[in-house]
């Protein structure tokens, strides 16, 4: 017997609402991995991004009994979680120096590009190219979805991505050479 996972969802929406324990873990456990992963492509360190996922979750969880299906569950779990580590961002932005980290990093790249560097050139991009970034190319989001996440105009989403690519093509080209 198959059983519809949008049964077994609304079956675990339900217990998350009647503060069951079990159901509570079997939807962190479902989804954890891969908001974890989007927090640390947003935050790029893996302390913030556990923070973020803590509180995220909790938010969920707070927040569950006014889930209404009307996306998948994961949809909706991902726009809070989303939130939750774009909001760490701001605080870390409120206490660095202006551009420091930014502007005196330079990035080794090793002898064949890989995954890892990859990663590196995104995470070395400043915090609002990186988050457009991200959520455009990598989670998909349109511009007018990752505008209103991240409460900024559709054309300023443009425009870092623009900016965040030109960034990444300079340091693929620096890694070519």
């Amino acid at each position: 017997m198959v059983v519809d996972a949008s049964v077994i969802e609304k079956k675990i929406v339900e217990g998350c609402i009647a503060n069951d324990r079990l159901c509570q873990k079997e939807l962190y456990d479902r989804y954890k991995d891969a908001m974890f992963t989007l927090c640390i492509r947003i935050l790029k360190d893996e302390d913030l991004a556990a923070d973020a996922l803590q509180e995220g979750f909790i938010d969920v969880f707070s927040s569950i009994k006014t889930y209404k299906f009307l996306s998948t569950l994961g949809a909706w779990i991902k726009i809070i979680i989303v939130r939750k580590a774009i909001l760490h961002s701001k605080r870390l932005l409120l206490h660095e120096e202006l551009n420091e980290h930014h502007e005196n990093e330079t990035i080794e790249w090793s002898e064949s590009l890989t995954g890892k560097d990859l990663a590196k050139a995104i995470y070395s991009l400043p915090q609002g190219y990186r988050s457009v970034f991200v959520l455009n190319e990598i989670e998909g989001y349109s511009h007018k979805e990752t505008s209103d996440l991240l409460n900024i105009a559709e054309g300023t989403s443009r425009s870092q991505l623009h900016h965040a690519k030109k960034l990444l093509q300079k340091f693929l080209k620096d890694y070519r050479q």
